[in-house]
């Protein structure tokens, strides 16, 4: 056996076939029978639950740089928000995305963007990772809560539940529009902050990779579109730094910590500082 057979990625099939099966559910959208404005208005505001304040918000910058603290019980929340975004387990989301940031752009980069767009953004998704269990060792901190236990292994049984609350709310086209459409949606705009942010767009600050801030993605990710700003300052709460730099989610930290819901909300040394308090 050579050296390049041992070598040769192996298509992960459970997932492919999950992508593929989200993806014509999410077609489902376009029959005129299951066209209701209460199924887009579900889909919109679920995205923002699942894609805003559960990715962004909860996986990404809460959990994943731990950029502010909330309590526990907030925590956990918006770890539940992100779990329905159904992008795999939180314990490896967090440790994938660790791994990124320690080898941003270079071959040990899950979603290394010097591989084309299409691998960055789904391709490496659909390969088995040669090193699985490795990611453990980026969620030391999460490993052994058993509510991040949970909420890793039982993320399809989740979303089977949110599926079955929505039928009967509204039937097969809520279930099309707040669960196929929304993950496909949100899928699609988590994947564009790995694949487009290493691509298009401007550089504010030297990264040591290829991370750039780009407006339109900014709009879609509820702010993570300022890439660049994060690769620079990963442990910031706010990505947007300048005026025009939009970013939504940075808003709601400054709600949470205005309600006493958010403290130690840590921001770049050059800003104002004083709620790092």
């Amino acid at each position: 056996m050579t050296t390049a057979t041992v070598n040769k990625p192996e298509l992960d099939w459970p997932v492919v076939i999950y992508l593929i099966i989200i993806h014509i559910g999410a077609l489902f959208v376009l029959l005129p029978s299951n066209f209701t404005w209460w199924g887009v208005g579900t889909a919109v505001f679920l995205h923002w639950v699942t894609g805003g304040l559960g990715i962004t918000l909860g996986f990404h910058r809460l959990i994943t740089h731990r950029s502010f603290q909330t309590p526990k019980w907030l925590e956990y929340f918006f770890a539940f928000c992100g779990t329905l975004a159904c992008q795999g387990g939180i314990i490896d989301w967090v440790g994938l995305h660790r791994q990124h940031h320690q080898f941003s752009d270079q071959s040990l980069d899950p979603h290394d963007s010097n591989r084309g767009f299409w691998w960055s953004h789904i391709g490496w998704m659909c390969f088995k990772s040669p090193d699985p269990e490795g990611i453990r060792r980026y969620t030391r901190d999460l490993n052994d809560d058993p509510v991040y236990q949970f909420l890793d292994s039982y993320f399809i049984p989740i979303q089977v539940v949110l599926g079955i609350v929505l039928f009967l709310l509204g039937g097969w086209p809520l279930v099309v529009w707040g669960v196929f459409l929304r993950l496909v949606l949100v899928f699609h705009c988590t994947w564009l902050v790995n694949s487009a942010t290493h691509m298009f767009g401007y550089k504010s600050h030297e990264s040591g990779d290829r991370s750039t801030n780009c407006w339109w993605v900014a709009l879609l990710t509820y702010g993570e579109g300022w890439h660049n700003n994060h690769h620079a300052y990963q442990y910031s709460a706010r990505h947007g730094l300048a005026w025009w730099e939009v970013d939504m989610t940075w808003m709601t930290i400054q709600l949470l910590q205005f309600l006493g819901l958010a403290s130690k909300v840590r921001l770049p040394n050059f800003m104002t500082a004083d709620s790092e308090a």
